[in-house]
């Protein structure tokens, strides 16, 4: 489950946690679609802005991106496109989130995420 702790809120109830080198690498490529209520959160080994960075070759579809810093706090968030080749967090990131458009709409900077693996 995926919480915004500031806002009291559920942002995704099915999460997938990405810590192996072939589990990031996979991220959504490939992948048709991703539902409203699903997420994959991605474990760095340290907070970084380039190892939180992310492509978007073979993504078929828009996402939302949410990065935070090892305190779980949002440090940047954006609309990533499909097949844009760089997107870089403007602060060092320990965690970045990909997930469903609708959550940049419940998310902002500085806000407290919590997650752990479901469904």
């Amino acid at each position: 489950m995926l919480v915004n702790k500031t806002k009291g809120i559920v942002l995704a109830e099915k999460v997938k946690i990405c810590r192996t080198f072939w589990g990031k690498a996979r991220g959504l490529m490939f992948r048709r679609n991703l539902n409203p209520g699903e997420a994959l959160v991605f474990v760095n080994h340290r907070s970084s802005r380039m190892e939180a960075s992310i492509h978007m070759l073979f993504v078929f579809f828009p996402i939302a991106v949410v990065w935070l810093d090892e305190q779980g706090r949002v440090v940047d968030k954006t609309l990533a496109k499909p097949f844009r080749l760089w997107y870089v967090p403007s602060l060092p990131a320990r965690y970045y989130i990909e997930g469903h458009p609708h959550l940049l709409r419940e998310v902002e900077v500085g806000d407290e995420i919590s997650f752990e693996e479901s469904g």
